[in-house]
């Protein structure tokens, strides 16, 4: 019997029909645009990232946005799973827990050092300290309390040419981009995992007495917060073409546009740490830099693993760095926490998707996942490597040359 012809039209209809009305009742749902995750990770092509244009200035409300369209759940599912803090680098030092040093191969249980001539190093870091493996540490810059030292500590004087058995071993640190050691140290003290002993710049005692007042209220007009007072030509230039792009305020001596110096006081008088005394422009640096969605770092040496302060102030006030320097930078800092600049095309590229990131709140808040969810990633490390924990990774050093005795 010969089939009749199918008449494919009002079958289709039908479908089409059925198909719209499951839509209109919610019972299929499409996730919106806007609730998708922008890339994480520096390797891929932030440019393609579709946006919505909803000016903010309110950083609470912002949160809240991405918390009801993309939540933590989400967010950990796509940097890898878990909480992203269970990340490895050789590009880091690993520090008490996660280190695999042998407490057996301590050879003192208790280690002073005496710190010689000028550091970096505050002087609210001396301490005696109780330190891992039982090991007790005094940090010092008195050779009262330290006159019969197991280690000398130099980092702007050059440590003895020649030591005898029984006399303190040396230490040298530099922590500038060209890791230039002394030549007559037994531990050298630098940035980098290769060296004896790491120190990273994510250290808080580098800003001790600082005001932390950070602003919920973020600038919606000026986008950029840039503050340099070492106007290195490489460095302007490249400021100078991606800020033209930009809208900004720049506060130090280079390409200052806010009409001079400590300016940010009359700005942003919350910034004001103590009336008593006279303001350095450190003291209220954070503070400013809170107001502003983007603060751009540039470091002076673009190098492996030369991550510094610059970086660290930006993600310590809230803001969102642009950052252009080490190429392993994804090493040290949260997932989804900076702008890479070198992972764009053009400065143009860059300029439009800060500002339409600028414009869109729940991509914006996004960049602040890893410290609300809790991801931190290798950036836990990185603080575990920093100044903060200096003292007692140099005693833990000392002592398993066996000090004075090495």
């Amino acid at each position: 019997m010969l089939l009749k012809p199918f008449n494919t039209v009002p079958v289709i209809f039908m479908f089409a029909l059925a198909f719209f009305i499951l839509l209109l009742t919610g019972f299929l749902e499409f996730p919106p645009a806007f609730t998708s995750i922008v890339p994480l990770t520096d390797d891929l092509n932030l440019s393609a990232v579709e946006f919505v244009s909803e000016p903010f200035t309110d950083l609470i409300t912002s949160f809240n946005k991405w918390d009801s369209q993309v939540g933590c759940d989400r967010f950990r599912e796509k940097i890898g799973g878990g909480l992203g803090n269970r990340s490895s680098s050789s590009s880091l030092q690993l520090v008490g827990a996660d280190s695999s040093g042998d407490c057996r191969a301590l050879k003192l249980v208790h280690v002073a050092v005496l710190v010689k001539g000028w550091t970096w190093i505050p002087d609210n870091l001396d301490n005696l300290y109780s330190c891992s493996c039982g090991l007790s540490c005094l940090w010092t810059k008195s050779s009262v309390l330290a006159d019969k030292p197991d280690a000398l500590f130099f980092e702007t004087s050059t440590p003895p040419r020649q030591r005898r058995r029984g006399d303190p071993l040396r230490v040298y640190m530099d922590l500038e981009a060209g890791r230039k050691r002394s030549g007559f140290e037994d531990l050298f003290v630098s940035y980098h995992a290769e060296d004896d002993v790491q120190s990273t710049y994510a250290g808080a005692l580098f800003h001790n007495g600082r005001n932390y007042h950070v602003s919920s209220s973020k600038n919606n007009d000026t986008l950029v917060y840039w503050s340099s007072s070492r106007c290195l030509p490489v460095r302007n230039r490249l400021a100078e073409k991606l800020l033209t792009l930009l809208p900004h305020h720049s506060f130090g001596k280079c390409l200052n546009n806010v009409g001079g110096l400590d300016v940010a006081l009359s700005m942003y008088p919350e910034c004001a740490n103590d009336g008593s005394v006279t303001p350095k422009w450190w003291d209220h640096l954070h503070c400013a830099m809170s107001h502003y969605k983007f603060v751009l770092a540039i470091e002076n040496t673009m190098t492996e693993s030369y991550v510094t302060e610059k970086l660290f102030y930006a993600l310590d006030s809230g803001s969102v760095p642009i950052y252009f320097g080490a190429p392993n930078v994804w090493d040290f800092v949260p997932p989804h926490s900076i702008i890479d600049g070198s992972k764009f095309s053009s400065l143009e590229e860059l300029a439009s998707y800060v500002k339409r990131l600028a414009n869109d709140p729940v991509a914006y808040a996004e960049y602040h996942a890893w410290r609300r969810c809790r991801t931190l990633g290798n950036y836990r490390m990185t603080r575990a490597a920093s100044l903060d924990t200096l003292p007692c990774r140099v005693c833990d050093a000392v002592s398993r040359k066996g000090g004075r005795n090495a």
